[in-house]
């Protein structure tokens, strides 16, 4: 995207403040409550979701994760987000993964400063995963 100076001044200030707000809010009780993170198990459960891979593109070559039968998933590394933020819906809850939530909290805070508010950090890494991709799992839910 290509922006002039005013827009680049307004749009920084806009992301600013969101990201202030969202630090305002971040006290004992947020983090005590955990309403900024979900186990993989509770987000694959729910409804009109998307799971927002951030990882990078040699380790989605190298390891896949299908769960389509439980969502849209959108691959999208850390790297590459400002350049594909508009493909990252405000209207579904998005769940953000990478395996060790470093990434994720990244973007997570970097999508809240853009104003997008229904955001998960997905954790429990690959294992939490794995666990919801056994056949049993996957059988349930494409029988439900």
């Amino acid at each position: 995207m290509r922006y002039d100076s005013k827009e680049i001044n307004n749009q920084t200030i806009f992301c600013m403040k969101n990201l202030e707000n969202e630090l305002r809010k971040m006290d004992f009780q947020y983090f005590g409550t955990g309403s900024h993170v979900v186990s993989a198990s509770a987000f694959l459960a729910k409804k009109d979701i998307i799971f927002l891979d951030v990882r990078t593109n040699e380790e989605m070559k190298n390891v896949k994760l299908p769960l389509t039968t439980f969502c849209p998933v959108l691959e999208i590394p850390v790297n590459e987000l400002p350049d594909r933020i508009a493909e990252v819906p405000k209207d579904k809850l998005v769940g953000i993964f990478c395996p060790g939530a470093i990434r994720a909290s990244m973007v997570f805070m970097y999508l809240k400063g853009l104003g997008y508010d229904r955001l998960r950090i997905i954790t429990g890494g690959y294992p939490a995963l794995m666990e919801e991709l056994k056949p049993g799992k996957i059988y349930k839910k494409t029988n439900s």
